[in-house]
């Protein structure tokens, strides 16, 4: 029979590994168990498992007596281990009831703290404490958040209320309520709740407890949680675990404390300890940016200039016990962690451990760092490093020498530089964002809610909140540059104007962050390029010995191609000339030659493009010497390129003596219904072999004038787009090779080439041994094959495509990361069959899946040769291939 529960403190240590096994208790639980098993001192409590999450999901939502009866086990395990009892009026027992998925998913779903208070359970906690203020401070956060998580109110009608509380006596902060105060306040909470409910607030303890565990459940299917998912790939298969823990109180007063640190620096991974802390208060208050809290160590109150205490001055015994337990957690562990703790009168207890979420820079230089000082070898900081962390490192950063107009300075919260217009909502930012727009959120606080517009958002600004807020640390996840604790922000969200130091800021408005040093700067502030230096090229030299497949680079510009080579690119897997003939100084020959009424016409027009496509060439070929090149003919429709103004027409009636009427219906006469399924690819050499003759002849006279001039011979690997037979693949090639001999002929040099094909219909795929025949090389164009294989638009699929993922349809959107069940086949099949026909043939893939992980360790499986991305996504792909291979 499956156990759905495990318990967990006080002594019980659980032989079944699945105990510790963050598939089935969940990434909170599972190091709960183990810290515990350590010798920590962890409150007691146990874990319901994610597998019962998937069942109760799938099963209406209903508890079995099964496990009613195994939780009601697991209470008692509590209640003996602190000798209280859930529901005693005298000295009763209070829980916390909090998530914990297999992978951190921070702020995303619920948490209910101090459950099993109700009118008499207050009383009885204030006179075991003798803290009458303490107990009904407590019973009004319980009420608060038990109203938000379980039964779906507006903590915001809360949140007025206590405003409106402290208005009317003046106060500033909540530490400055009394207990009277409190319990004025119980009463408004509880009035707010049965007006809005219809019913009164729950006192039955086990009523609350198994609202809570529902909740939990529940809420691995809210709306923000599936954003989270698919923003970080997490199946939605998994569930969340539900830990039910004994509380422990931060908010006894002053010897009491709550707080979350890091064995290291998240934003910069040097090897401090880091974190913040509240003295009375509970762990909310933290994470949540109600109150901006204090630095856990001397040295950081010191740099950042702070008056108020750390918990290093302030507790020295708690913090030197702190200390301690970093240095057991980072060597058990091998690796940063994230850790939650409370002080409980003098007592630390310690209520999660988790390994860090961090910025990719920090995570770069722990990495290289842990190795340098023995505790993981070179392939564990290979493996450890996320490859679209890197995504981070891999954009342009302000430039230090740029003038900057700094309206505030705020707490570095995640690093990074990011300029954009002012948005207020979450909403905003994604729809502003979704029309190209860059846009920086600015809101008081973050929350959970927040999270579509976070990941939208290419900066966060937050009034409020510290480094170990929500907001400061879903965006070190997300690689968003994030200022919060800017004190001097403040916002009108009625008239969307936020003001800064005397200055206005509208919806709209540019500003630029700098989440290294906390500035906030009027304006675009000017960038510079990355570079891969320091831990980031010693990673990356580690990854190049470990991986097997080579790693080019989608490029069709001499600036890409310099950042590409500078990035460690091996070669250009796609150069798409298409690209070329947008140029401003070319669009008017490209259109006479495709308006042209016959062949004449069209060669005429081609003459004159030749020498700009070799031009073009020579560049590309200048800057990747000495490496493959694959240059992919012709391929979109031709009516890409043609005029849809009246004034378009006009300068090309002027250009090419034709009427604008005759030309309009030619453009007429070119039109397609489909045209993404029409004349287009070989279709087009196939039809108008002048113009693959015209681009053929570029790339070779530029092959041999850069051997000639550099000595250094590149490769040129032409590639003959949309194949779906063998014989049109034989005719072009036959092109292809009569066109280089007479290019050889003329000039008396020979160069070395390769023809090849793009794989990317289905039928293709399934002709690959044929098509192999001809083909010397195959490079899969995973865009065109899943939308192909799949029948989707890929640019219509975003309408749709984000809750075929969340109902687990696809696992992943297909065009971000390559449908292995579907197009994967296909892939497969082809390389199979292509190398079955021609051993040895040179097999890549160049669609966007080229930078996707996931694609990627396909890819290795698959044994193909290279794997092409964009310039920016080089060394992702790098360091991807090197965990592939890796296993």
């Amino acid at each position: 029979m499956t156990q759905y529960v495990y318990t967990f403190g006080g002594g019980a240590v659980s032989d079944d590994p699945r105990a510790r096994d963050k598939t089935i208790t969940g990434g909170k639980g599972a190091n709960l168990a183990e810290m515990a098993s350590i010798g920590l001192p962890v409150p007691p409590g146990f874990t319901i498992t994610t597998e019962m999450c998937v069942k109760y999901l799938a099963e209406g939502a209903n508890f079995s007596d099964e496990l009613r009866a195994s939780v009601s086990d697991a209470l008692r395990h509590i209640e003996q281990t602190v000798g209280k009892s859930f529901g005693d009026a005298q000295d009763p027992l209070l829980v916390s009831v909090r998530s914990g998925a297999r992978v951190s998913m921070p702020g995303m779903m619920d948490t209910v703290l101090n459950l099993g208070l109700n009118d008499e359970t207050v009383a009885g906690l204030a006179t075991i404490s003798g803290d009458e203020r303490f107990a009904w401070d407590s019973y009004r956060r319980f009420i608060q958040m038990y109203c938000d998580v379980v039964l779906g109110l507006d903590h915001g009608l809360f949140e007025e209320a206590l405003e409106i509380a402290k208005e009317d006596k003046g106060f500033l902060n909540d530490i400055d309520m009394t207990a009277e105060d409190w319990k004025a306040l119980v009463s408004q909470y509880k009035a707010i709740a049965e007006r809005e409910l219809g019913r009164p607030f729950p006192m039955d303890v086990h009523e609350q407890l198994w609202g809570a565990i529902a909740a939990v459940f529940g809420s691995w299917d809210a709306e923000r949680a599936k954003i989270y998912r698919r923003i970080n790939g997490i199946s939605s298969e998994w569930g969340t675990a539900v830990n039910v823990q004994a509380m422990v109180f931060g908010n006894m007063g002053d010897t009491s404390a709550t707080g979350v640190a890091f064995t290291r620096d998240p934003a910069t991974g040097v090897r401090n300890y880091y974190g913040e802390w509240l003295v009375n208060a509970q762990g909310e208050d933290v994470v949540a940016g109600i109150r901006t809290p204090q630095y856990l160590t001397r040295s950081a109150r010191e740099s950042a200039g702070a008056t108020l205490p750390s918990m290093e001055e302030a507790m020295p015994d708690a913090y030197a016990e702190l200390e301690r337990v970093f240095a057991l957690l980072e060597n058990h562990y091998r690796d940063m962690q994230d850790i939650e703790f409370t002080v409980q009168q003098g007592k630390l207890w310690m209520l999660q451990t988790r390994t860090g979420k961090r910025t990719a820079r920090a995570a770069l230089k722990m990495a290289v760092d842990m190795v340098n000082e023995g505790l993981i070898d070179q392939s564990d900081a290979v493996r450890r490093i996320d490859p679209m962390a890197l995504d981070q490192l891999l954009h342009p950063t302000l430039d230090p020498d740029a003038e900057r107009d700094v309206l505030t300075t705020g707490l570095p919260a995640s690093p990074g530089a990011a300029s954009g217009k002012v948005v207020f909502d979450a909403d905003t930012a994604e729809t502003m964002a979704n029309r190209g727009e860059d846009v920086v959120l600015v809101r008081v606080e973050t929350s959970p809610e927040d999270i579509h517009g976070m990941h939208a958002a290419k900066g966060i600004l937050t009034a409020r909140g510290g480094m170990t807020s929500h907001a400061a640390v879903v965006a070190r996840g997300m690689g968003r540059p994030c200022v919060s604790g800017a004190s001097a922000l403040s916002i009108d969200r009625q008239t969307k104007i936020a003001r800064i130091n005397g200055e206005e800021l509208k919806e709209g408005d540019i500003i630029t962050l700098d989440g290294a040093n906390g500035q906030v700067m009027k304006g675009a502030v000017p960038t510079i390029e990355p570079e891969l230096v320091g831990d980031f090229a010693t990673l990356m030299e580690w990854a190049d010995t470990m991986r097997r497949m080579k790693v080019r680079a989608n490029a069709e510009t001499p600036e890409d191609c310099r950042m590409a080579r500078q990035f460690g690119a091996e070669g250009i897997g796609l150069c798409r000339t298409e690209h070329m003939f947008f140029d401003a100084e070319r669009i008017s020959l490209v259109r006479q030659m495709i308006l042209a009424e016959d062949e004449g016409g069209r060669r005429k027009a081609l003459d004159q493009l030749l020498p700009e496509q070799r031009s073009d060439f020579v560049s590309i070929f200048t800057e990747m010497a000495g490496l493959p090149v694959t240059i992919r003919l012709l391929d979109p429709p031709l009516h890409e390129f043609l005029p849809t103004r009246d004034e378009e027409f006009d300068d090309l009636a002027n250009a090419t003596g034709y009427g604008a009427d005759h030309l309009k219906r030619r453009a007429g006469e070119l039109h397609e219904a489909n045209p993404m399924l029409g004349h287009r690819g070989c279709r087009l050499g196939i039809t108008f072999p002048e113009i693959y003759e015209m681009q053929v002849r570029a790339i070779f006279e530029a092959a041999l004038t850069v051997a000639k001039d550099s000595g250094e011979a590149p490769l040129p690997e032409i590639m003959i787009p949309l194949v779906a037979t063998r014989r049109e693949l034989q005719i072009l090639k036959t092109l292809t090779d009569r066109v280089a001999k007479t290019v050889f002929e003329e000039k008396g040099q020979t160069i070395a080439y390769l023809v090849g094909t793009m794989i990317e219909l289905p039928r293709a795929a399934l002709m690959a041994g044929e098509i192999a025949k001809e083909g010397e090389f195959f490079s899969f164009g995973t865009n065109d094959l899943t939308q192909t294989t799949l029948g989707v638009s890929r640019d219509d699929a975003s309408r749709f495509l984000g809750p075929y993922v969340d109902r687990g349809i696809y696992p992943r959107d297909p065009f971000v990361s390559l449908d292995i069940e579907g197009v994967g086949q296909l892939v497969e099949l082809a390389a199979e069959r292509g190398r079955a026909e021609r051993a040895g043939i040179k097999l890549g893939i160049c669609g966007e899946h080229g930078g996707d992980p996931a694609s990627i360790a396909f890819c290795e499986k698959q044994r193909l040769d290279y794997v092409s991305a964009s310039p920016y996504r080089v060394p992702i792909a790098r360091l991807a291939a090197a965990q592939a291979a890796l296993g």
